[in-house]
């Protein structure tokens, strides 16, 4: 392979990049079959947009197309395991056969681990990272090349989570892999602006999220997991996912635990540590239930699917008011505005009195 020069000049600013309306894209979905991947489908097939869909589940897969078809959606699918990028080129190959290339990608598969990570064994670790992190780097090239080839600007959204920004314990390879994928999608960014790629590369960072996500873990802990606290709609996320597919934006947060702990966690990380220490073990299992042995989870086969949410037991927010914001900035401000106002016309009003 020939080395290139480095780029100079001023880069792009890729944010302001226009992309198709989305009932004019084909959208690819990995991890399509199952929890945020499959609101996402749904949602967008709503929407009018053409969609192939990839999971390692064909049966899955195929019961979904046929749902999408009686709405009047045009999908295909492909069989695909995103640790192989042979099956990447496949997801890619099947889209240009079909409706002649693609609009957005979208980076969504992924599995998880519960552990302590002294003692979960290394190939299991491996296997987490071929999924959630290599699987985002096949995707995300793939892409790249597709959209340097049209010379047409097109959206790579990739799956990001609050423990991306933030390390929680007990999920400390799947922390690893999320951090991984927020600086390889920043710093992917970074390269196409400076030479000018026609590309829009994205991160969505949800908090906690109602979907099978803890029901097909691989857990070394003797507890099920779950999640407690404040747990989102999947349908908040895939929201947010819509909305940067059409509209540029860099990242998007979904829920306001997701943007505090970022914060917090980076101007206090010593006190976060100790917040997490004490909050996140009993937020994270379910007391009364075993948890189902490692092999239950899905991290080497698919499990079953096709439900969007999970046996979670935590607050259900019925959406997330960080994606609505983010969504209308020029309302948020006048209602932030329209606060600021009224409490200072109140605090006049107390000191007349």
């Amino acid at each position: 392979m020939e080395q290139r020069t480095v780029d100079t000049g001023m880069p792009l600013n890729s944010m302001k990049l226009k992309l198709k309306k989305l009932k004019d894209q084909v959208m690819v979905i990995t991890g399509a079959t199952s929890g945020i991947g499959l609101v996402t489908a749904r949602m967008a097939a709503e929407q009018g947009v053409k969609l192939v869909l990839a999971s390692r589940n064909e049966e899955a897969l195929s019961i979904l197309e046929k749902e999408l078809k009686v709405r009047g959606t045009e999908s295909a699918y492909v069989v695909a395991d995103v640790s192989k990028e042979e099956d990447i080129d496949k997801i890619a190959e099947k889209a240009i056969a079909e409706f002649g290339g693609f609009d957005t990608w979208l980076n969504n598969a992924a599995v998880s681990i519960y552990g302590y990570s002294a003692e979960i064994p290394i190939k299991d670790m491996r296997q987490l990272f071929d999924i959630n992190f290599w699987g985002v780097v096949y995707g995300t090239r793939r892409a790249i090349a597709h959209y340097k080839e049209k010379n047409e600007p097109g959206s790579i959204i990739n799956m990001g989570s609050v423990v991306g920004n933030r390390a929680f314990p007990v999920q400390s390879i799947y922390s690893a892999s999320k951090h991984a994928i927020r600086g390889f999608t920043d710093a992917v960014r970074m390269e196409l602006e400076k030479e000018h790629a026609p590309v829009v590369l994205s991160q969505i960072h949800p908090a906690r999220v109602d979907t099978p996500y803890t029901d097909h873990a691989t857990s070394y802990i003797n507890k099920k997991p779950t999640h407690k606290g404040i747990v989102y709609p999947p349908e908040s996320v895939a929201e947010a996912i819509l909305h940067v597919a059409e509209h540029p934006k860099r990242d998007m947060y979904v829920g306001t635990q997701s943007k505090f702990f970022s914060i917090v966690g980076m101007i206090h990380p010593r006190l976060t540590d100790k917040i997490m220490e004490i909050n996140t073990y009993p937020t994270n299992y379910d007391e009364n239930t075993k948890s189902p042995a490692p092999e239950a989870g899905n991290l080497y086969e698919h499990k079953e699917d096709l439900y969007e949410r999970g046996n979670n037991l935590g607050w259900h927010r019925p959406k997330s008011l960080m994606v609505k914001a983010k969504k209308n900035p020029a309302v948020t401000a006048a209602a932030i505005t329209a606060g600021v106002a009224l409490t200072a016309l109140k605090c006049i009003q107390l000191k007349k009195i």
